[in-house]
């Protein structure tokens, strides 16, 4: 208990403020706080992966790489590194508006490993975007027609969950209605495609909880056409390998 007590957690609002922000080479705002067991060599390239064309719709976000972010109240809070106890009361990450911009507190500490922290920065940029700039139709009528096609399983629960609600209310719903299940397979196609540029990965690897994986050749079309919507950064490649049995 005496760990817990000494450990100070200070206002999100004071990290943004007293932490210098770094801007990547695509654009996009970051900065490191504290013990976050995450080397700037680490961490550069994660956030650089991000394409220019999506990076240049979050000018107004910054992204604070943070040991533990607590948002038990309204104010969120950071601690500067962990306990056992905080790591039990912390959130993946907590947004926070300060002086004009989206800042983004995301928790190093709770990630096992890089793979974990880098699609957990990649979901909120998916999210960021999406709301910044909107779903583009072409991958919208994509995303739909494969639903409407019976092809097997989603990239999330949230997805799956939402496709069959979508499907439910009839397939002849106006594109409105059906606007729900396309942003989350949007966000999911757009992180799943960066973190294809950062690091190689099995693709089973990304099922949380109970639902089935949508079959990999949609995938693969669904990450083909964002990849052609938002090209790689110099220096990233984007490619897909299927794993043949011999």
């Amino acid at each position: 208990m005496a760990e817990v007590a000494q450990m100070e957690l200070l206002p999100a609002s004071l990290v943004a403020q007293q932490t210098p922000v770094r801007q990547s080479e695509n654009g996009l705002s970051y900065a490191i706080f504290a013990d976050t067991h995450i080397t700037e060599q680490e961490l550069a390239p994660i956030v650089q992966a991000v394409p220019k064309t999506i990076a240049a719709a979050l000018a107004r976000h910054a992204y604070y790489f943070v040991p533990l972010t607590i948002g038990e109240t309204d104010e969120t809070m950071v601690a500067p590194g962990y306990t056992i106890d905080l790591g039990d009361r912390a959130m993946c990450h907590r947004n926070v508006q300060f002086d004009g911009s989206d800042c983004i507190f995301i928790s190093t500490r709770l990630m096992q490993d890089r793979f974990a922290l880098a699609f957990e920065f990649f979901i909120n940029v998916g999210h960021h975007f999406v709301e910044a700039a909107g779903v583009p139709q072409s991958f919208c009528d994509l995303a739909w027609s494969q639903a409407v096609a019976d092809v097997r399983g989603e990239t999330s629960q949230d997805s799956y969950e939402s496709r069959r609600r979508a499907l439910d209310r009839g397939r002849n719903e106006s594109p409105g209605a059906r606007m729900a299940e396309r942003t989350l397979s949007r966000i999911d196609a757009l992180a799943i495609y960066m973190l294809s540029l950062t690091l190689d990965f099995n693709y089973t690897d990304l099922r949380e909880r109970e639902y089935p994986l949508l079959a990999a050749p949609a995938l693969a079309e669904r990450l083909r056409h964002v990849a052609g919507l938002f090209p790689p950064n110099a220096g990233y490649d984007f490619q897909i390998s299927y794993r043949h049995k011999f």
